[in-house]
């Protein structure tokens, strides 16, 4: 590549926080308040370190030492677990919450999967270096001699196998451990800087990353199927306003967990929201009432989403 890569090859759109759709979004994640209050606040920091500094002052006073290594953590938050368990949807709305918070404007940048590349030599380590130098000249503009940033940007990587999958795999092209390096660098970069900005990548396989993309990890945020309480708040929060019996509910969500003897998995958090409840109403619509029995039906009929499989890995190339 002779010519420099523009937005709409680095990045699937641009997002700004704070915004209602996102807000929604975000506020239809059950069952993940823990992963929501640590990513906030990881986030949080980055815009506004000095808030750590008020809190220690007023509760630990003399905790400098401590709140460095605490400052100095990368700004890179990996969030890995099953399909369909929110961690993209997660990543893609938590700017919405530490905007309004924090009274800031704050920018999404979803990294392209073609960023990959072609497979050119030299493209994706340009490709990447690109989404970095980007990255880090939209951040600085928003960084503040008094601590508190003026803004901030996120860079979300999806489905990161694809970009930051392990230089140990024998079967891994050059061109792919080039881009991996050029990955690490972009952290360090940002982290060196001290500016506001934090990187997020999802996952569904953790040991597929680089370890030194995992040791770069401020956190590592567990993602996993909703148990039975949480489906259970799904489902009742949904079925019981239109008039479904707890009985109902109770089949529904004995229903969509794991079945012994036949599956040890049950249904993911899209499978409810995207697949289940949706398929209850459109069964009814336009005729006739919903009904619980037929929901029952409806789950009874209905597969969960399998979980994925390392095997199923396909990220380096041949």
């Amino acid at each position: 590549m002779s010519d420099k890569p523009n937005l709409d090859e680095l990045f699937e759109r641009r997002v700004t926080y704070p915004d209602v759709e996102p807000q929604l979004r975000l506020s239809r994640l059950v069952g993940l308040e823990n992963q929501k209050t640590r990513l906030a606040k990881v986030v949080g920091l980055l815009v506004n370190p000095a808030g750590l500094a008020a809190w220690a002052k007023k509760h630990h006073p003399g905790a400098q030492m401590l709140l460095d290594i605490v400052l100095r953590r990368p700004p890179l938050v990996i969030l890995a677990g099953d399909v369909g368990s929110g961690k993209t949807e997660l990543a893609e709305t938590i700017g919405d919450a530490v905007a309004r918070s924090e009274g800031i404007d704050i920018t999404l940048l979803p990294l392209s999967l073609s960023t990959r590349g072609q497979g050119r030599v030299g493209e994706m380590t340009q490709l990447l270096t690109a989404a970095f130098e980007h990255t880090v000249a939209e951040a600085t503009r928003l960084k503040s001699a008094s601590g508190r940033a003026r803004g901030a940007v996120i860079l979300l990587v999806d489905e990161a196998d694809a970009l930051a999958q392990s230089r140990e795999a024998a079967q891994m092209h050059h061109e792919d451990r080039a881009g991996v390096n050029a990955f690490i660098r972009g952290i360090d970069r940002i982290a060196n800087a001290k500016l506001p900005a934090a990187v997020l990548m999802c996952t569904n396989r953790l040991s597929a990353l680089d370890p030194a993309v995992r040791r770069r990890a401020a956190d590592v945020l567990s993602f996993a199927r909703p148990d039975t309480e949480q489906r259970r708040f799904v489902l009742s929060s949904r079925l019981e306003t239109v008039g479904f019996t707890g009985c109902h509910v109770d089949a529904l969500v004995e229903l969509t967990g794991p079945a012994p003897g036949r599956r040890e998995y049950g249904f993911t958090f899209s499978d409810l929201t995207q697949r289940l409840l949706p398929a209850i109403v459109l069964d009814a619509y336009p005729g006739r009432a919903m009904d619980g029995a037929r929901a029952v039906e409806i789950a009874r009929a209905m597969a969960p989403t399998p979980p994925f499989k390392d095997g199923e890995f396909v990220g380096a190339r041949p």
